[in-house]
């Protein structure tokens, strides 16, 4: 006789709790791997910080001596369009790469901070001048435009800072996404990947809607985008003054960090959260802002340099370098913005450290194999871009040698100094390195008065204030009522001489008058 095996029913309580309790298993397993994921992606690379020097501002910005011990990076602004050839790359319409750039001797400055450990980014477009993309309208030449400076300074980052009318030219955004990603390809090729920031102004609201469709548009023309930097700075009325301007800078970030997601998403890339602050940079305006009544201290940024942290955000950034430090007491009123000091009381602090801190100095992971170190050019009269140093020669202030393959520039009067003499403390020693002789100088042409431009120094002759005269093959201009003075005193450094030697861009003028 058959015998039935005893069982118990399954209620349809019991089944719809098994289905539950198997929907959060797998449910939570899927949110795991996606946090996991995300973390994944939000740790691809170091997050690291990098000030803007702009190196078309005067008085001039040393960044190649401002190396710490694991180097620094510095972000080079602004390639912009050249006036008269607008498909031509110009540093703030002033010299083009590989000019000397008025005595600034850029590209030397930049082969000295790699010298010592520091690295260069560039940066295209700002407010002030025509970004590339806006006026060069012919797609391959703009590729072409962007290319050569890449290629030139050999950067593995680059930045796109575009605000005003460059950011509202929807037209050049596309011709723009469309040149960079070619670019970016390009390089990609060549096993030399480069990382593409766009720099974008934003509100507490986030950015606004030209900013979000140059994001897209980059997105849309697949370039690789490292990330959105958000300048964090000039509100005017969008910011609420009962806010400080840490808490501004959070709430734009925070609105950005939605926008950012988004346009990811749209893009078919969907990215976690912590991944998604990875590709948020954040630039503050150090000290007083264009903007009246906004003014980032020292405490807001040591509230967002840590709110960064906290978030993992993938750059930090500040403009800018040259204005890192206190207004001397001849600047009187600190409300006006300056291009050298920041208009608020900085102590000893930098706010290049305060923001840095925490993150990593190098644009780009240290590779195992350290780079070569390039063989110096030898000295060579024929080659070298200034006349070789000689013990007996004198020299007055501004004045160019070379010596051991490096290029100096004399801070005053000096004779017999020797320019690398390793026994003399830096601020004291009467030579400022510059930089390294390139490859490829040539001897640099000496701007001469021509002969008879003005008549020769005569120690029976009264001179007004203005006038000039020639003493061998260089040219003088009275500072004031003088007789028997010789300008040979100002060659030697005398302070209380009334004479004051022509520049070079004083004898350019002369030569292009004739």
């Amino acid at each position: 006789m058959s015998q039935r095996f005893p069982g118990r029913r399954l209620s349809i309580v019991r089944v719809a709790a098994v289905v539950c309790v198997a929907a959060i298993v797998v449910g939570g397993g899927v949110f795991g791997l996606n946090q996991i994921e995300d973390a994944k992606a939000a740790s691809t690379g170091d997050s690291f910080f990098a000030g803007y020097v702009d190196v078309t501002a005067i008085p001039e910005f040393s960044f190649e001596s401002a190396t710490t011990d694991d180097g620094q990076s510095a972000m080079l602004s602004f390639i912009v369009a050249d006036e008269q050839d607008t498909c031509s790359p110009s540093w703030g319409t002033f010299f083009a790469p590989g000019e000397s750039g008025q005595g600034r001797d850029l590209d030397r400055r930049i082969a000295r901070f790699a010298e010592s450990g520091g690295e260069v980014a560039i940066s295209f477009g700002g407010l002030l001048n025509d970004e590339l993309a806006t006026v060069c309208t012919s797609p391959s030449e703009l590729e072409k435009a962007y290319a050569a400076v890449v290629t030139r300074y050999d950067v593995a980052t680059i930045d796109l800072d575009i605000e005003g009318d460059n950011l509202r030219d929807s037209e050049a955004g596309a011709r723009r996404a469309t040149a960079i990603a070619a670019v970016q390809q390009a390089r990609a090729a060549e096993n030399a990947p480069l990382a593409v920031w766009l720099t974008l102004p934003v509100s507490p609201t986030g950015l606004t809607e030209a900013g979000t469709t140059a994001v897209r548009q980059m997105l849309a023309a697949n370039v690789d985008l490292a990330g959105v930097n958000l300048m964090v700075m000039d509100y005017g009325s969008s910011r609420d003054a009962s806010q400080t301007m840490y808490e501004t800078a959070v709430a734009a970030a925070e609105a950005t960090h939605s926008q950012i997601g988004d346009a990811y998403a749209s893009a078919g890339q969907d990215l976690g959260t912590r991944a998604v602050w990875r590709k948020i940079g954040l630039t503050p305006m150090i000290g007083q802002n264009d903007e009246p009544g906004e003014v980032f201290g020292l405490r807001d940024a040591t509230l967002l340099n840590a709110y960064a942290q906290d978030n993992g955000v993938g750059r930090m950034s500040a403009w800018s370098l040259n204005r890192d430090r206190t207004c001397g007491g001849n600047y009187p009123d600190l409300t006006r913005v300056s291009d050298s000091c920041s208009g608020v009381e900085q102590g000893d602090l930098r706010f290049g450290e305060v923001l840095s801190l925490g993150f990593s100095n190098r644009l780009a992971p240290v590779p195992s194999t350290p780079a070569p170190v390039p063989t110096l050019v030898a000295d060579n009269p024929a080659t070298s871009p200034y006349p070789i140093w000689a013990a007996d020669n004198s020299y007055v202030a501004n004045d160019r040698i070379v010596w051991h393959g490096h290029v100096y520039s004399a801070k005053w009067f000096t004779l017999g100094d020797q320019p690398d003499n390793p026994l003399v403390n830096a601020a004291s020693a009467p030579w400022n390195l510059i930089g390294p002789v390139l490859p490829g100088d040539r001897p640099a042409v000496v701007l001469v008065v021509p002969p008879g431009t003005y008549d020769g120094w005569s120690s029976s002759v009264v001179y007004q204030q203005g006038e000039r005269v020639l003493l061998g093959d260089r040219a003088f201009e009275a500072k004031w009522w003088t007789l028997g003075d010789s300008p040979q005193a100002s060659l030697d450094g005398s302070d209380s001489s009334p004479w004051l030697l022509l520049s070079d861009a004083d004898i350019q003028k002369i030569l292009d008058a004739r």
